[in-house]
């Protein structure tokens, strides 16, 4: 009987070894499945708008394409109707590229814009956040307990990332790791930096407080310096925008005057001899068009130029430039 007890033992031990197998296999399936559609185009196919809002360039993606399939039904319409030179020769051609680049670019000013504003709240309130962890590990509590305790606080947008690090904590996540994380979630440079630079100190066993106190001054001088830099720089980017006012001002100007009694000149010089040839020829709606060419091409670089020198980025300027370029379109369109 004992040698049937152990056979029975032994077998009931394989097949709980075989379900247990079984089991992690399953999970491990599961786990793959889930890693494979959050990497590469499977991620794009399952999670299409947390993919092309991660980062502003990403709507791209989207903004290209519609943007080129409207102006390609556009382009296909009017020469269908007017024919494929008339249709080149229209000012209707020029509304198209317009509004196909408006269509392209401000999806991307947009975000590029929410995105700026997120990073800059962010990172003026790290400062305060490392400031209080470092006081709070000065009077005796661990990292763990201040985190805790910070969380319950107010840093404005960095709220809800000190809750969830605070919430990593309390599931016995080590405090490096959830630091780390602390800093991959708000993927801001600065935030980057400041945290590698923790991490690696609470790894080597040094001076918690601190470290985060220097980390505090780190940050806060960076904010100062950033903002005074903004300061500084705001007069440059008005007089850029100005400029271009002025340049459409004078092209309005010009074109009610000068063009205007060009234009009437050539109706009545029907008749005179050749030497009022380019007169009889003068045409005001090329000259409008080639200036309001002008107008929009200075509007888009202007605009690239003012966010370069504003904020360090000329992606930063495509809310300029989408703007001035929509001014200089109605400015031709409607008054000129």
């Amino acid at each position: 009987m004992s040698i049937l007890k152990k056979a029975k033992k032994v077998k009931e031990n394989k097949d709980n070894q075989g379900y247990d197998l079984s089991g992690e296999r399953k999970i491990s399936e599961r786990l793959e499945y889930g890693r494979s559609h959050r990497t590469g185009y499977k991620r794009l196919l399952w999670h299409p708008v947390q993919v092309i809002t991660e980062h502003p360039v990403n709507i791209l993606i989207v903004s290209v394409p519609v943007a080129f399939i409207f102006f390609l039904s556009g382009a296909f319409i009017n020469v269908r109707d007017q024919g494929l030179f008339p249709f080149f020769g229209s000012t209707t051609f020029d509304d198209l590229i317009i509004f196909a680049l408006l269509i392209a670019l401000t999806p991307l000013a947009i975000l590029d814009f929410r995105e700026s504003q997120r990073v800059k709240h962010l990172e003026e309130a790290l400062p305060n956040f490392f400031r209080d962890l470092a006081g709070m590990n000065d009077s005796g509590m661990t990292l763990p307990n201040a985190v805790h305790l910070a969380a319950q606080g107010e840093y404005s947008t960095l709220t809800p990332y000190v809750k969830k690090m605070d919430s990593d904590i309390s599931w016995n996540a080590p405090f490096v790791d959830a630091i780390t994380d602390f800093g991959k979630r708000l993927s801001t440079p600065l935030a980057l930096r400041s945290v590698d630079l923790i991490a690696k100190a609470s790894k080597a066993g040094g001076d918690a407080s601190e470290v985060l106190r220097a980390a505090a001054l780190d940050t806060y001088e960076f904010v100062k310096l950033r903002t005074e830099r903004t300061n500084s720089m705001i007069t440059y980017v008005i007089i850029v925008l100005v400029s271009f006012m002025v340049f459409l001002f004078v092209i309005f100007v010009l074109v009610g005057t000068f063009l205007t009694t060009m234009a009437g000149a050539a109706t009545s010089s029907a008749g005179v001899s050749s030497s009022a040839q380019f007169i009889k020829n003068f045409d005001i709606a090329f000259y409008a068009r080639i200036f309001s060419h002008a107008a929009m091409i200075q509007g888009v670089f202007s605009g690239l130029v003012a966010g370069q020198m504003g904020e360090g980025r000329v992606i930063a300027g495509l809310k300029y430039s989408v703007i001035m370029l929509f001014i200089a379109w109605v400015t031709f369109r409607f008054f000129i």
